[in-house]
């Protein structure tokens, strides 16, 4: 069953009523990602304890694809460890959506993108336990 357009319901779902978006105090890693073709700018804040990620939020500027991506990310990452949360992908961003139409797969890739930079800031600062 689809909701607005082609999108999922899953995929309205994380657009209208995002859990994570906002932006974390004192983050101990960030990670921003744009995509000059459609515009689209993602950046995610993470909290991490215990080599856990115990918080994280995103801010995103973007279409409803972008958003509800961005949202579905976080959703996924809390709780892992960071070498799970590396192993995120923006397949699974779409499986967690229920689809998305073929030309908004970008926007899970920029997702994807932007967790693995923003814990790659977490292990430059030197906050790695590995």
């Amino acid at each position: 069953m689809k909701g607005f357009g082609n999108y999922s319901k899953e995929i309205m779902r994380h657009f209208t009523d995002p859990k994570f978006v906002g932006e974390i105090k004192n983050p101990d890693g960030v990670g921003e990602i744009g995509n000059m073709k459609c515009g689209d700018v993602l950046r995610i804040s993470l909290k991490v304890k215990n080599d856990k990620i115990s918080n994280i939020k995103f801010k995103t500027f973007g279409c409803v694809a972008a958003i509800a991506s961005s949202d579905v990310l976080c959703e996924l990452a809390k709780g892992k460890t960071i070498e799970e949360a590396k192993k995120i992908s923006n397949a699974e961003i779409i499986k967690e959506l229920k689809g998305m139409p073929s030309i908004k797969e970008h926007c899970s890739v920029l997702g994807a993108g932007a967790l693995k930079k923003a814990i790659k800031n977490y292990e430059e600062k030197g906050n790695s336990n590995s």
